[in-house]
Formats: structure tokens, C-alpha cells, sequence
């Protein structure tokens, strides 16, 4: 069995990573999903949040995916997602404030409030500040 598998993390505006890589961890519609060299060929959506990569030689990457897809093939990963960001570039005082101001939102609504943007809004805010919190507990190890 191959010790590595080739994976691309591409979102509707740019290509993030394209290598070969020992593991891929996502948070898929039904659970978590560890994706190693040889998987079982599988097509789940992923929920918002972060994506491990485990590249040739054990460095990790980490990512933070707005949601999309994970198509798994025996010698390809591909995530799709709408929005993907390296965790590196992740703003964590703009993500405090944007969820704050949903948080906010939800709570002064009017009768033009727009229940479902501001939800939407949280709900990305909060992972990724789950992503964040990973990427710094990653760094502690």
C-alpha cells in the first residue's frame, strides 16, 4: 500500500494545496473522516471548519473550509469548498468581532431583520474560531 496519497484543496476563487500527503482529516456531514493511502472511494459534503493535511515527511497544514465537498478516489483527495482559507491567514480579532456583531444582530432583531444571514454569519465565525483554536493547540504540541 502507497505511504502517501495526492491532495488538492481548491475553492471557487484559487487552488490552496496540491501535494502528497500521509493523511487528511475533515469534519464530514456525518462525523469526522481520517482519509489515509488507500481509503475506500467516498463522496461526503464537509461541514465548515478546519482540514488537516499530514504531508509527505509529517508537517501539518491546516485549513478552514467554508463547507463544500470531499471526493476520495485511490490515489486522489480532492476538497471542494466553497471558501478555503490557510489557517495561517486567519484574522482572529476580525472573526471575534464579525461573530460578536452576529451575535448582536440576533438579539436587537427588527422586523426587517435578517434572521437567516446573521445565522449564517455565526455560524462561520464560530468555526472558525474553531479553527483557530485548533491551529493554536497544534502549535502547543
Amino acid at each position: 500500500m502507497a505511504k502517501t496519497v495526492h491532495c488538492d484543496i481548491v475553492s471557487a476563487e484559487e487552488a490552496l494545496f496540491s501535494g502528497e500527503v500521509e493523511m487528511v482529516v475533515a469534519h464530514g456531514s456525518m462525523g469526522d473522516l481520517g482519509i489515509l493511502p488507500g481509503h475506500t472511494p467516498l463522496l461526503s459534503s464537509i461541514d465548515p471548519g478546519p482540514v488537516r493535511v499530514i504531508k509527505e515527511g509529517g508537517a501539518e497544514e491546516m485549513f478552514y473550509i467554508s463547507g463544500g465537498f470531499i471526493e476520495v478516489q485511490p490515489t486522489l483527495v480532492k476538497v471542494l469548498a466553497d471558501t478555503a482559507i490557510r489557517a495561517n491567514d486567519l484574522d482572529e480579532a476580525a472573526i471575534l468581532a464579525a461573530k460578536q456583531e452576529a451575535e448582536r444582530a440576533m438579539s436587537n432583531q427588527s422586523a426587517d431583520f435578517d434572521y437567516k444571514a446573521a445565522a449564517i454569519r455565526l455560524a462561520e465565525a464560530t468555526a472558525q474560531i474553531r479553527t483557530v483554536n485548533e491551529l493554536r493547540d497544534k502549535r502547543k504540541r
